[in-house]
């Protein structure tokens, strides 16, 4: 017998300002591909969780702490912490006005629209990178998903992110004692170290094992103060 496997069917395709974006349905999951890159898609969301939770966990107690979350995606982190009230203010920086579209009203409502409709939920359009740069505001709490990992970006701006001086901007925008959450398709020691240099406490990272290669990781690292 020959097998039969579903054919993605292409859902929206646009030229976004950083490149081609393309929402896909494979089967009985929704995918994101931005230029050419496979990025994420509805599958698991066991990572994307950890990340939200591993950061509240990482600090230390304080009542309704704020979170930014870097990066939409399906929506995973997002809705998994507007279904915690224990966090306080959510706002989500994305800078893909399309991964926008497909949360409001589009195909990836069937995750989100709960968390979008929540009272403590702001959706930021920006440049990641531009925004911790540039915002006066401070969070708590930062869970950053907008990549393959430290040292696979999907463009190469936001490889800055990850040096010296991308993670000053971060440890500016955190509060003393906040947290840094840092999603990655795979461990990275290097990475590790860079957090220990930049002057973050309490760098550590926790796996989740995927079922075929090496695990996805969340690097997780703690402000002074």
């Amino acid at each position: 017998m020959t097998a039969v496997y579903d054919t993605p069917v292409v859902l929206d395709r646009r030229e976004g300002p950083y490149g081609e974006v393309v929402l896909r349905r494979h089967g009985a999951l929704l995918q994101i591909i931005a230029n050419g890159c496979f990025l994420m898609d509805t599958s698991d969301g066991r990572s994307e969780r950890l990340l939200v939770d591993a950061a509240r966990d990482a600090l230390d107690g304080r009542a309704a702490p704020a979170v930014l979350i870097g990066g939409l995606g399906v929506g995973f982190s997002l809705a998994h912490a507007a279904a915690d009230p224990r966090w306080g203010r959510i706002t989500v920086v994305e800078r893909e006005p399309a991964v926008i579209d497909w949360h409001q009203g589009g195909p990836l409502a069937e995750i989100s629209a709960g968390a979008l409709a929540d009272p403590r939920t702001t959706i930021v359009r920006s440049d990641l990178v531009a925004y911790v740069n540039e915002t006066s505001d401070t969070f708590d709490a930062l869970c950053l998903d907008i990549d393959n990992g430290p040292g696979w970006t999907v463009t190469e701006d936001n490889d800055s992110l990850y040096s010296p001086a991308g993670l000053a901007a971060c440890a500016r925008v955190l509060r003393p004692g906040g947290v840094l959450a840092v999603w990655s398709a795979e461990p990275s020691p290097e990475f590790e170290g860079t957090l220990r240099n930049a002057g973050f406490q309490r760098v550590r990272t926790e796996e989740v094992p995927v079922a075929r290669g090496v695990p996805d990781a969340v690097h997780l690292a703690v402000r002074p103060g």
